[in-house]
């Protein structure tokens, strides 16, 4: 680690955050609220990381939306939850703080800046069987928001992910995805969609982009404008290279910038947010198991995240955490055929919906598609030990005309691009698909004259496809008695071919609950805080529910700012007033 000197030509600041996902933008905003000098620090040539193409939501218990409508759930309820689902995994400090500063995290940037919330208050937990699990009222969302209020600071802001946008327009889960899929079927859905889509052309003319931003496109873009309104100054094309010290102590940073290296240096500190280390070869090899077997991993994370932050904390001194029931949050997803690659399409929605079941080369199904894609990810891995970890998602005509299924898009979207390029497969029977999947035939069409039958009547005997709430909560409310299961029937029959991915990652640095990087004896590293999937995931490897990446990485950005300006906050439940030492720009009070 380089000791920290003094230049002529070194950027002082108090704060250096290096990252601007959620996490570094959290910090960063929240820490130039109590009057600190912050500077970010990216590696890309646009803001916002994985955030930028995430769902937006935040797992945030007790949160104030919540308790607004009127749930009324005591800290004991989600405590007991993740008892439940982290088991020896449990981190009581940290997990005490995510449960106390959550909230106060929702309440400071509802009221003090940019960023506004819709509630999750529909949204249940992905582990339903748990007693402590709940229906709805422990998330929260980023409000959808209008990329003018950036003026040309738009053109800092990551563009949604191509893959999982129309024509480069988000579309949020919900409500507004509802009515995409139902515009062939509905004259309502139709008009709204087609105002959506024009507002979306006009905007592309106007600004060469979309305006009305949604997801965690819209979370990035309302951080952005609350950071720069409290004067956070961003250098982008800056990744780190070295942290800086002197007697103990972090005081700065060596950025590669396109003019060459920038010292940086830091009063109080740096905090990590790098997004932790999908792309990272080596830790690829460590902590995915498939990658050393031979099987190559697809991240849908931007290539930018290779683990810098985890690297240069463990060359000084930083203790690095791994899980034994995961160190990665996991996803299917399909390779898209793309000019000069392939896509990442990570498969979170279409699973869920009635009608699709997933099978290995042997035609066999191998797990609830209806279950979160962490444990789909997980039921393959199992079921393809020593052997190349892949399966087909398969549905019928009906199906895909009314969901979509991957890229493919639903009606009145065309197939015929995806059936040319190969990605999207079809076979007017079960059969002829399976041999042009290179999946067993006998093995397909056995599976499925065991599954149909039960369908027909929306029963799942197998896995038991919609038996939670949150299963049902992502299916198809139309499809009755059961949203998740319907036959597969109606040829053509179509498939699509998934393989190992992630969202982001679980392993990383070692912290405590002020989110201070922690050395291997367990002593905080003096200057090095860490948020976002840079932190080891306080979740200990496990995926309780929609957000529990955002949520976390939000709540320690806060806690982390608020301990470099030295306000530490604690780990005890209370509201979050107005603070009369914060200092908050004068747009915004």
């Amino acid at each position: 680690m380089p000791t920290s000197q003094s230049s002529t030509d070194d950027l002082i600041c108090d704060l250096l955050v290096i990252g601007s996902g959620a996490g570094g933008l959290s910090t960063a905003v929240t820490a130039a609220h109590l009057g600190l000098k912050v500077v970010v620090a990216e590696k890309a040539n646009v803001i916002g990381g994985t955030s930028a193409w995430s769902g937006g939501w935040m797992w945030v218990p007790c949160n104030p939306l919540a308790r607004e409508a009127g749930i009324q759930e005591p800290l004991a309820a989600p405590r007991a939850y993740l008892r439940e689902v982290l088991g020896e995994t449990y981190d009581a400090e940290r997990v005490e703080m995510l449960l106390a500063q959550g909230p106060a995290m929702v309440e400071f940037f509802r009221h003090h800046t940019a960023l506004e919330f819709v509630d999750g208050n529909k949204m249940p937990d992905f582990q339903g069987q748990h007693l402590h699990a709940a229906t709805g009222g422990r998330s929260v969302c980023a409000a959808p928001f209008d990329g003018r209020r950036l003026g040309r600071d738009i053109a800092l802001l990551r563009p949604p992910l191509d893959l999982h946008s129309l024509w480069g327009m988000g579309i949020a889960s919900g409500t507004d995805l509802g009515h995409f899929l139902k515009a062939s079927r509905s004259l309502n859905s139709f008009v709204y969609a087609s105002r959506r889509v024009m507002r979306h052309g006009i905007d592309l003319l106007r600004y060469r982009r979309g305006m009305h931003l949604v997801n965690g496109n819209a979370l990035v873009a309302a951080l952005l404008k609350s950071a720069l309104d409290v004067g956070v100054r961003f250098l982008t094309e800056s990744p780190l290279r070295a942290l800086c010290g002197h007697e103990g102590r972090i005081t700065g940073a060596e950025l590669e910038s396109p003019q060459g290296t920038q010292r940086v240096q830091a009063r109080c500190g740096v905090v990590l947010a790098t997004g932790g280390f999908p792309h990272d070869a080596e830790r690829q090899q460590r902590w995915m198991p498939h990658v050393a077997a031979g099987t190559p991993h697809h991240s849908a994370a931007p290539l930018t995240n290779t683990g810098d932050g985890i690297r240069i904390a463990e060359e000084a001194g930083a203790r690095l955490q791994e899980f034994a029931f995961s160190n990665v949050a996991w996803a299917p997803v399909s390779l898209v055929p793309q000019h000069g690659g392939q896509g990442r399409f990570p498969h979170l929605i279409d699973r869920v919906k009635p009608g699709l079941i997933a099978v290995t080369r042997d035609g066999k199904r191998f797990a609830n598609e209806a279950g979160s894609y962490h444990d789909v990810m997980r039921a393959l891995f199992e079921a393809t030990q020593g052997q190349p970890v892949e399966a087909w998602l398969i549905c019928d005509h009906r199906f895909q005309r009314r969901y979509g299924l991957g890229m493919s898009r639903p009606a009145p979207l065309p197939r015929w691009p995806w059936l040319r390029n190969g990605y999207l497969r079809s076979g007017a029977t079960p059969a002829e698909l399976a041999a042009r999947c290179g999946i067993d035939p006998v093995g397909l069409q056995a599976t499925l004259a065991e599954y149909n039958p039960g369908a027909r009547e929306g029963l799942d005997p197998a896995f038991g496809r919609g038996e939670t709430p949150y299963q049902r909560g992502m299916g198809d409310a139309e499809q009755q008695p059961n949203p998740c299961v319907a036959p597969i029937e109606k040829a053509p029959f179509y498939a699509v071919k998934i393989v190992p991915g992630s969202l982001g990652t679980f392993a990383g640095l070692a912290a405590d609950e002020h989110a201070r990087v922690l050395d291997i004896q367990g002593q905080p590293v003096a200057g090095l805080y860490v948020a976002g999937n840079d932190m080891a995931s306080v979740m200990g490897g496990h995926y309780p529910s929609g957000g529990i990446t955002l949520g976390p990485a939000m709540t320690f950005g806060f806690v982390a700012a608020h301990h470099a300006a030295g306000m530490p906050r604690s780990a005890c439940e209370h509201e979050v007033a107005d603070q009369p030492h914060l200092r908050f720009a004068s747009s915004l009070s």
